[in-house]
């Protein structure tokens, strides 16, 4: 399978697209509605020309090129990293066969089913940041935005293409349902909770690339250890960029940290919000809502369904062949922390199997810490004595062991009085929304910024921050 990207297509691919016609059809059918809904539910602000990446090859050396693009315009289409012709199945009851190039029969449903759910959260995350153009901060934060969203674009193609190209009739169903879905619809929301939450400020648009992204992260690299190949290849390819979503969070919260700090020091006060700037208390609100809001992506502690993904070879875990282990779990036990009726927490062991959920959650907060540790060290050179914190796994949970109880950040469980005198303190209140909102006006001119954030630190692919990012109508 050729890596180069054929863009003399109508749909620019490296599948070999123009050899099966079946499927070339059925895609093309497929293209007019996806633009109808980026028209409808993608970005709203008006431009000339974005400077976006588009991928030229999927190899080392050139899956990129940097040039203004009109957004309707972007040349949207299948990628899937190289094959390996040598690979083989790395985990599971069919450990060491090679690796499936078509849906065995036994597992198509359960292969579906993972396919649409990460299909769905791409164009969701869309339409959450649709309004976001508007109140951008600077052109290089609006370009950014635009990058972000039309490579969601591109993650749904991704996913479209796999259950065009192998589920059939259902497929061709289920792809359509992908359109038909909105986030925070109350009649055909977005199948996962975290993607029907609103995202109208750009704090919330850094908090949601840096933790739901991060998500993100954890799920196509689990996905991308399957035995089924094209799915693996897919999620390779898409893992390459995802790395500038969550480049996009972590210093866009550096960013504003670094700002705030500044205040903080320039006023000798922790109360800046009449100076402009987000107070450190508000930003750490965000993260216990975002983060635990991005917990529930990983779902309950223990999972029977997750275990038989495992065990069939359909999703592995993160960077599964640098683990040590059998690659069975058959016998492998795992630590998980309960919550009590008498409010305290009980270690209990569970099969390692069915704890596969807590295991990636597990990777991902050490993570996450790594982002906290940022911020602290921006806030040390500040000579600030204040500090962020991850909250307790348990805080704010809809699902999982935690769900049924309230627990505060640092882990405390308590009754539910308790827990709504508390909650203004550990999370937004409407107050500190429509102050962040407040502060979200936009700043279009070149090489200028808004108050509240502090500029970048580089540019785009060596450009200056005041390059002309985003060509405005």
């Amino acid at each position: 399978m050729p890596s180069k990207i054929d863009y003399a297509a109508k749909i620019p691919n490296n599948v070999d697209l123009a050899d099966d016609r079946r499927l070339q059809r059925a895609l093309e059918g497929w293209q007019p509605k996806f633009l109808n809904w980026w028209g409808e539910m993608g970005p709203a602000l008006e431009n000339r020309g974005v400077y976006l990446r588009t991928a030229v090859s999927v190899g080392r050396d050139g899956w990129a090129h940097f040039d203004h693009v009109h957004p309707p315009e972007y040349r949207w289409g299948i990628f899937l990293a190289e094959r390996d012709p040598e690979r083989r199945i790395a985990f599971g009851e069919h450990r060491d066969e090679p690796v499936w190039h078509q849906v065995p029969g036994e597992y198509r449903a359960d292969l579906q089913r993972l396919i649409v759910i990460q299909g769905d959260t791409e164009p969701a995350s869309v339409e959450q940041q649709r309004l976001l153009g508007l109140t951008a901060p600077s052109l290089y934060d609006l370009r950014n935005l635009f990058q972000v969203n039309v490579e969601e674009g591109r993650h749904l193609w991704a996913m479209v293409y796999l259950l065009h190209a192998y589920f059939g009739r259902e497929g061709r169903e289920e792809a359509e349902a992908l359109l038909n879905r909105n986030s925070g619809s109350p009649d055909a929301p977005r199948i996962l909770g975290a993607f029907n939450e609103a995202t109208a400020d750009w704090l919330a648009f850094y908090m949601f690339t840096y933790f739901t992204d991060r998500d993100g992260k954890y799920q196509l690299g689990s996905l991308q250890e399957s035995a089924f190949d094209p799915l693996s290849r897919t999620c390779s390819f898409m893992l390459k960029e995802e790395a500038h979503h969550m480049m996009v969070g972590t210093t866009g919260v550096d960013r504003v940290v670094t700002r705030s700090a500044q205040l903080v020091r320039e006023h000798d006060s922790l109360s800046i919000a009449a100076c402009g700037g987000i107070p450190l208390d508000v930003i750490q609100k965000y993260i216990n809502f975002h983060f635990s809001v991005s917990l529930d992506l990983f779902g309950s502690e223990t999972s029977t369904n997750a275990a038989n993904y495992y065990t069939a070879g359909l999703k592995g875990r993160w960077q599964e062949q640098r683990r040590t282990d059998d690659h069975l779990l058959a016998d492998d036990g795992y630590l998980l922390e309960k919550p009590t009726d008498h409010g305290t927490w009980e270690p209990s062991e569970v099969p390692a199997l069915l704890a596969l959920n807590l295991d990636l959650r597990a990777e991902y907060i050490s993570d996450c810490a790594r982002g906290v540790t940022r911020w602290n060290r921006i806030l040390a050179e500040h000579d600030i004595d204040f500090r962020f914190k991850l909250p307790h796994p348990g805080f704010n949970r809809h699902v999982g062991v935690a769900a049924e109880h309230h627990v505060t950040p640092d882990g405390t469980i308590v009754d539910a009085p308790a827990w709504e005198a508390g909650r203004d303190h550990w999370l937004p209140t409407a107050e500190d929304l429509t102050f962040v909102r407040s502060l979200m006006q936009p700043v279009y001119e070149r090489g200028r910024i808004a108050g509240w954030i502090a500029p970048p630190v580089n540019g785009i692919n060596g450009k200056p921050f005041d390059y002309e990012y985003v060509r405005l109508v």
